[in-house]
């Protein structure tokens, strides 16, 4: 059976559309994040999380980010590269009145600025808050 604190790790990594099998790369690693997500989603998709250093092409694009980690746009253009034409971007970023915190008209103005859409936001542990990002439509059926 499984214990009710395990079921919500492991319901952090289907809110976040992990799938068995799919790459994920986590990028912006430090001391602060959350290990219970990280933890839940290399169980979900039965495979280790590829570091900032890998060249393979990747599903999902685990980014945390916190306020004085610079330039939001440009590391967006910067990281998306990797990403399959299907891929989201995942951006972490501290819950409001934590070390960090980076307010939403932010990441929005850099989502903007990188030309990606937004399309939802959910919470991640008690610390994080995540935000999905996706290629726009347009911009994949002219590749």
């Amino acid at each position: 059976m499984v214990a009710a604190g395990d079921a919500g790790k492991a319901g952090v990594a289907e809110k976040l559309g992990i799938e068995p099998g799919i790459v994920v790369q986590e990028i912006g690693w430090d001391e602060d994040v959350d290990d219970d997500v990280r933890a839940a989603i290399e169980e979900r998709s039965g495979s280790d999380l590829l570091d900032e250093d890998a060249d393979e092409v990747v599903d999902v694009i685990l980014l945390w980010w916190r306020e004085d980690d610079g330039d939001l746009a440009d590391t967006l253009l910067d990281v998306r590269s990797p990403l399959a034409d299907t891929g989201v971007i995942w951006v972490l970023t501290p819950k409001t009145g934590r070390d960090g915190h980076v307010e939403p008209s932010e990441i929005a103005e850099a989502v903007s600025t990188a030309g990606m859409a937004q399309t939802s936001n959910i919470s991640v542990g008690s610390d994080w808050t995540a935000t999905r990002l996706v290629s726009p439509k347009s911009a994949n059926t002219r590749r």
